[in-house]
C-alpha cells in the first residue's frame, strides 16, 4: 500500500472516529417543560438543556467560583472533583477527593459529593469516603467536622451555608461500603446537622431516612431538605428560628408515586434571587414557586442529582454521566 493511500485511510478513520464521538456527545437533552406561565419569566422561550460534557461515572454537588468563572463539580466513584471553564472545558481540579486513605476504598462511592463556598470563598466539601467536611485551600486539606456527640458521621452529602458562617449538612449512608448495614456504622440514625461557626455541632432533626439535599430560601427563614427515599420521596421545608434552631417541619413536595415511572429522586437543589426553588427529583429538574406550586421541569431523561446558579446567566446541571446548562433570567440567592 502506497505512503499516500495509507495516509488517506488515516485521515478517514480519524474523520469516522470525530463523527462518532461528535455523535456520542449531544449538544442537547430532554426538554423543558413550562407547566405555568410564570415559568416563562424565569426561563427564556429559546432555552435548551445544552450538554457542556459526559462521559463520566455519577457526577454531583456542582459550585460555581466567581473568582475564576469556571464551575467545580464531583465525580464520586473516581473520586475527583473536576474542573469546567468555558473555552478550556473540562479539566481534574483535584483527585483523591473524598478519600485519603491509604488502604483501598472497598464502597461504590468514595468521593466528595456536595461542595460549597463559604462566606471567604473558601472550597469547603463533603466527603463520603473520609465521612467528614473539609475546607480546600493553598494546597491543603483542613478538617472541620467528622463526629457528632463522639460518634463518625455516615458520610455527608451536602451542605449549604447560612450568612452566619454556620453549615446546614445531611448525613446519609452512600458513602459507606455497604450503605445502611455497614459495620462501620457509628450514628442510629442519618441527620441533619448544624455545624456552628465555633465548631460545634448540632442535630438539626434525625427524622428522616435518607437526608440528601439541602438549602435555604434568600431570607434564611426556610431550610429545605430533600429525602431521596423511593418510599418516601420528599422534601421538606423547616422554618429557620432565630438562634438557627428550626421548627416544624412541613411537606413541601411529594415525588413518591412518580418513582419509577422516571428516572430520578429528590436529591440537590438551588434557589434562585426569588425564593423558587429548582429542586431535583423524579423526571429532572422540578421547578417550584416559593409556595410549593410546580411550575416547570427540566426533564433531563436521566437520573438527575444536582444543579447550581452560575454568575453568568446559567444553571449548571449535573445528570449522571451529563453536565449540562440551561440560560435562564435569574440568578442564584446571594
Amino acid at each position: 500500500m502506497s505512503l499516500h493511500r495509507h495516509s488517506f485511510l488515516v485521515i478517514g478513520m480519524l474523520a469516522m472516529l470525530s463523527a462518532s464521538a461528535s455523535a456520542e456527545a449531544p449538544k442537547s437533552i430532554g426538554k423543558i417543560e413550562r407547566l405555568d406561565p410564570a415559568i416563562d419569566q424565569l426561563i427564556p422561550a429559546d432555552s435548551q438543556i445544552e450538554v457542556l460534557a459526559d462521559g463520566f461515572d455519577w457526577i454531583e454537588g456542582p459550585v460555581w467560583v466567581p473568582q475564576g468563572k469556571y464551575l467545580l463539580f464531583s465525580d464520586i466513584p473516581p473520586n475527583k472533583i473536576m474542573k469546567w471553564k468555558e473555552g478550556e472545558g473540562v479539566s481534574v481540579y483535584l483527585e483523591p477527593s473524598g478519600y485519603t486513605g491509604k488502604e483501598p476504598f472497598t464502597g461504590k462511592e468514595p468521593g466528595t459529593n456536595g461542595l460549597a463556598l463559604d462566606p471567604t470563598g473558601i472550597l469547603t466539601a463533603c466527603c463520603h469516603g473520609d465521612r467528614n467536611l473539609v475546607k480546600l485551600f493553598d494546597g491543603q486539606r483542613k478538617v472541620i467536622a467528622d463526629k457528632y456527640d463522639g460518634k463518625r458521621f455516615n458520610s455527608p452529602n451536602d451542605l449549604v451555608f447560612h450568612s452566619s458562617g454556620d453549615i446546614y449538612f445531611t448525613d446519609p449512608p452512600y458513602g459507606l461500603p455497604k450503605n445502611f448495614d455497614d459495620p462501620g456504622r457509628e450514628q442510629d440514625w442519618c441527620g441533619v446537622y448544624r455545624l456552628k461557626k465555633d465548631g460545634q455541632v448540632d442535630l438539626v432533626t434525625s427524622q428522616h431516612t435518607r437526608p440528601n439535599g439541602i438549602a435555604l430560601s434568600p431570607d434564611e427563614k426556610t431550610l429545605y431538605v430533600a429525602q431521596s427515599d423511593p418510599k418516601a420521596a420528599t422534601i421538606t421545608s423547616y422554618p429557620v428560628k432565630a438562634d438557627g434552631t428550626v421548627g416544624e417541619g412541613k411537606l413541601f413536595y411529594d415525588g413518591t408515586s412518580q418513582v419509577g415511572k422516571v428516572k430520578g429522586l429528590p436529591d440537590g437543589m438551588a434557589i434562585d434571587a426569588q425564593g423558587n426553588v429548582w429542586a431535583t427529583g423524579p423526571g429532572g429538574v422540578l421547578v417550584f414557586t416559593p409556595e410549593g406550586k410546580q411550575i416547570g421541569q427540566l426533564s433531563t431523561g436521566e437520573a438527575t442529582s444536582n444543579c447550581t446558579f452560575g454568575a453568568d446567566g446559567y444553571l449548571y446541571v449535573t445528570a449522571d454521566r451529563y453536565l449540562c446548562r440551561v440560560k435562564t433570567n435569574v440568578s442564584g440567592k446571594k
